[in-house]
């Protein structure tokens, strides 16, 4: 059908503006900004029609291309764990059982990224970098998620393609504008911690080697009695860390936009093997509300003088892949491939992420990603999934009758496995409901974290906001500068006289440019 819609067309929309936010179905959408969930903390429902269709929709954008994190570098190496949760029996807090025995090594592979940029671009563009790593454990696998930055833009799910959508370039220039990247901020004041960090000299890792990580989202642990504890990752990078300003990736850039791979894969075809160390973060399970934020909250940082960073392991990459198509390109994460011993906090980034993640690697390299010898357990698998496209595999066991492929059977095929402890069995109560959180606290942190900067940084800070916000809409500069200043009147002063100044500054040259062009005349 033709933008010129029948009589009979026109009368059904009737009621509604032609600006109306819908579903594909149609139906008008009424918050877009909150999933529904039992209780404003989470956790998520699966009939969240609204959600699904959304996020199904953003996987299938690209193809074969990855839609977020399509540049990436990858490396194989071991885990090694300390046994211990800082001075503590890990088994106190997790019966995971790569974490229980000193010295117990784990393999792993790790895939290094950018996030909002194509496969062939440089790797000094001012992006988060992706830090994911699967340990192939004796209970399958364990993807543990997350950025080098800690947090995130946005705190609910439902917000990711939107988000994407404006970082990407547009629809109609195909290049990417800052203003409309400020234009989904300026609806986003969440978002001020991150953008802190992300125009900061931090939006731009010297290398992959030397960048933290950190899981982002909240996740939980459970002991041999079923007893469980919210958990935050860190990855710190024993080489150190190393950040570069904007003129510094400007002539990084100008003589090597593949700088960060080359140096992961020189470093370690010379032994000269990076590594990171592993801590976590324990809180009791449970709303806090003594906090000023929410635990669960993904646009946050655990203040590490309340929850001590505890050393767990110590991760090393000490091999290159053999071929980067078929391992770095085609591994595939989720953020729900989980080992018993760890779970699922109730964080609504964290089960958005989970059905996404998934979903996209099903669309992106097939229903049976999972058979690809990057993505396969090192332990043994037996499913009673069949066939679909590049099914090159049947997930038997030696002696199965071939025939059943189902369970229960008398006759054959893998029984469930006996339940040997306690499950873990969290409580949850609340009416379904489309809310925010209680305690969004948009921007004390952010604050906090430009107070924190050395001022180099927060002259860098101020300089790239100041020139990435100088050409953007005036109403979006205003409510951005609403956002500024209610982190820090010297952040939001600041920023206002910079965008003034490259203004002012862009106004003299365009005069100078009109006054050398009428002279060729």
């Amino acid at each position: 059908m033709n933008r010129n819609d029948s009589q009979q067309d026109q009368n059904l929309h009737q009621g509604r503006s032609a600006e109306t936010l819908t579903t594909r179905q149609g139906h008008p959408v009424h918050d877009n900004q909150n999933s529904r969930t039992i209780g404003n903390r989470g956790p998520m429902t699966l009939e969240n029609y609204q959600f699904i269709e959304k996020l199904s929709h953003f996987d299938r954008e690209r193809i074969p291309e990855r839609v977020v994190h399509a540049r990436g570098a990858g490396a194989h190496g071991i885990f090694e764990a300390t046994g211990k949760v800082g001075d503590e029996p890990v088994s106190r807090y997790t019966r995971a059982k790569l974490f229980q025995e000193a010295g117990k090594q784990t393999p792993v592979f790790v895939r290094f990224s950018t996030v909002g940029h194509g496969t062939h671009s440089p790797e000094t563009l001012r992006d988060p970098r992706g830090f994911a790593v699967k340990f192939y454990t004796e209970d399958g696998n364990w993807d543990l998620v997350g950025n080098n930055l800690k947090v995130f833009f946005i705190r609910d799910a439902i917000k990711f393609p939107d988000l994407i959508h404006s970082q990407k370039p547009s629809p109609t220039t195909n290049v990417q504008s800052q203003e409309r990247i400020f234009d989904f901020f300026a609806g986003t004041p969440e978002a001020m911690h991150m953008i802190t960090l992300l125009y900061s000299p931090w939006g731009i890792p010297a290398t992959y080697r030397h960048m933290q990580g950190g899981g982002v989202n909240t996740y939980k642990w459970y002991n041999e009695a079923g007893e469980g504890v919210l958990v935050k990752y860190h990855w710190e990078p024993k080489q150190g860390i190393r950040n570069l300003t904007q003129e510094d990736a400007d002539k990084v850039q100008s003589t090597n936009f593949n700088h960060a791979t080359k140096d992961l894969h020189d470093a370690i075809e010379r032994g000269d093997y990076p590594q990171w160390d592993l801590y976590v973060q324990i809180m009791d399970d449970g709303a806090h509300p003594e906090l000023d934020f929410d635990p669960l909250d993904d646009t946050k940082i655990w203040p590490r003088e309340q929850f001590a960073w505890q050393h767990v392991g110590t991760m090393t990459l000490n091999r290159n892949p053999e071929n980067v198509f078929a391992e770095t390109e085609q591994v595939a994460f989720g953020t729900g491939v989980l080992v018993d011993g760890l779970d699922f906090s109730d964080d609504k980034m964290l089960q958005g992420r989970t059905f996404s993640y998934s979903d996209t690697q099903r669309y992106r390299v097939g229903p049976n990603y999972l058979q690809l010898p990057i993505n396969r357990p090192k332990c043994q698998v037996a499913t009673n999934q069949r066939d679909g496209q590049m099914a090159f595999h049947v997930d038997t066991f030696p002696g199965q009758d071939a025939r059943v492929n189902y369970e229960p059977s008398i006759l054959s095929g893998p029984k469930e496995a006996p339940r040997e402890h306690n499950p873990h069995t969290p409580y949850v109560e609340g009416k379904l409901v489309r809310e925010a959180i209680d305690r969004p606290n948009n921007f004390g942190q952010a604050g906090m974290q430009y107070r924190n900067f050395a001022d180099w940084e927060r002259a860098e800070l101020i300089s790239n906001l100041s020139g990435a916000l100088a050409g953007c809409d005036e109403r979006i500069q205003k409510k951005m500068l609403e956002y500024f200043y209610a982190c820090d009147e010297d952040y939001g002063k600041r920023v206002e006289e910079g965008v003034k100044k490259v203004q002012s500054q862009a106004k003299s040259q365009l005069q100078e440019y009109g006054r050398e062009a009428s002279s060729l005349y």
